[in-house]
């Protein structure tokens, strides 16, 4: 299946232009080689609202607006150790915005905030050394 592409704004004008220039759809399709029922579609909305820009309604609409979004930012990176639930509830406090902890995790995530993971191992015990030397010490070259 071939991958589809958006339309850039300067192509859809280019086909309004043809378009206004009373070139018939197929002319139009075959000269810029697009489907003459995406230049159809686009005819019929340019006539409708006068508008051929891409709509970005497709989803739901976020919950967060980009300063919520900075402000998760900046209190996660003031606070290193606060968890998602506690950033929601800090958010929901400041802004009125109640989010859930995983739209916390998402939105850090787009700017490159995960979940921190300790550097180190379990301490060795006394025991643990001892037992890794001898084993060491058989298995020498």
């Amino acid at each position: 299946m071939a991958q589809r592409t958006h339309m850039d704004d300067f192509l859809r004008g280019r086909i309004i232009g043809r378009l206004e220039c009373w070139r018939t759809q197929l002319e139009v399709s075959d000269e810029l080689g697009i489907s003459q029922s995406v230049i159809s579609r686009l005819w019929q909305r340019f006539q409708d609202d006068g508008n051929v820009s891409r709509r970005y309604s497709t989803g739901s609409p976020r919950v967060t607006t980009p300063n919520e979004d900075r402000y998760l930012a900046v209190t996660a990176q003031r606070n290193r150790r606060s968890t998602a639930s506690d950033l929601s509830r800090q958010l929901c406090s400041a802004t009125g915005t109640t989010i859930s902890r995983q739209t916390v995790y998402r939105r850090l995530g787009q700017i490159g905030l995960y979940a921190l993971r300790p550097d180190r191992c379990v301490p060795l015990t006394a025991t643990h050394c001892r037992l890794r030397l001898a084993w060491s010490r058989e298995h020498v070259l």
